[in-house]
């Protein structure tokens, strides 16, 4: 069964929702600091336990003329400068064994993107790093299959992980979440559920000679599956969040807008008491 732990002030696995959060990819220094602030301020208003996610390199960028982020040195700066100034813990994904030493100095969280959920090397270098690992399912792995990527963790000696659905692939071009992988999957890790990427569209504006191909995304349907996910008893929510999707560097087609997250969350929260109370009711 899912054995809960600590990161910061928050019990990952404990029945009490989280949430992870930010822009996809780190824009910038002055980006970077004000979207922490802006989600920490409705998170704290709601006493939603907040950790915040950037990346400081998208390695798997569909083409070599979308934008990256800014690199480890500089990304590490700012994630360092985050946390220290807005006092989150915050999250980034690593993609490459060499770069986990100095990514495990800075962040709370190191994830492991979902097309490298099967690399062991990597998943066991962020396991021997000491610090929490999250594992997002790949979109072509089974919810099953991800009990053997934990164990990889564990076998380092790291009982600290989690994974994240994020849907599966179906066909070219789209996703489905198969919402009974969020109960196979707490068999054997705290689960977290990924609402903004599960409504991607991967690839779906093929791009021309101007503007290089990028997933497209169906932001609409954030707030339902993120509902139905919280009612299926998952530990936490994953969702990027930005003040301008339409301007965002990455995944803004599928990214919620930073001024509909306190009812998205508020609706959580509901679904969460009202499961609650129907336990507590003979």
């Amino acid at each position: 069964m899912a054995t809960s732990f600590q990161v910061a002030d928050i019990r990952i696995g404990s029945g009490n929702l989280f949430l992870i959060a930010g822009p996809c990819v780190i824009e910038s220094e002055d980006h970077a600091i004000r979207m922490a602030e802006i989600i920490k301020g409705v998170t704290r208003s709601l006493n939603f336990p907040f950790i915040f996610k950037a990346s400081y390199d998208k390695a798997n960028r569909t083409s070599v003329r979308s934008y990256r982020g800014p690199g480890l040195t500089e990304g590490l700066r700012i994630l360092k400068k985050v946390k220290n100034e807005v006092h989150v813990p915050v999250l980034t994904d690593v993609h490459e064994t060499k770069d986990v030493p100095k990514v495990a100095e800075v962040a709370d969280i190191l994830q492991i993107p979902a097309f490298l959920c099967r690399q062991t090397d990597l998943i066991m270098a962020a396991a021997l790093s000491e610090r929490a690992v999250n594992i997002k399912k790949g979109q072509f792995v089974s919810p099953w299959d991800m009990k053997h990527a934990v164990e990889k963790c564990h076998t380092a000696g790291n009982e600290q992980v989690f994974v994240t659905e994020r849907g599966s692939s179906f066909g070219y071009n789209n996703l489905v979440v198969d919402m009974r992988s969020l109960t196979i999957m707490r068999h054997f890790a705290p689960v977290v559920f990924d609402a903004t990427h599960s409504v991607q569209l991967p690839s779906a504006s093929h791009g021309d000679d101007d503007q290089p191909p990028a997933s497209s995304g169906q932001p609409e349907f954030i707030p339902v599956l993120a509902r139905a996910a919280v009612a299926a008893g998952v530990d936490g929510i994953f969702m990027e969040v930005h003040d301008n999707p339409k301007e965002a560097k990455s995944d803004g087609p599928n990214a919620l807008e930073s001024t509909k997250l306190r009812t998205v969350l508020k609706e959580l929260l509901a679904v969460q008491k009202g499961l609650a109370s129907a336990h507590l009711t003979p």
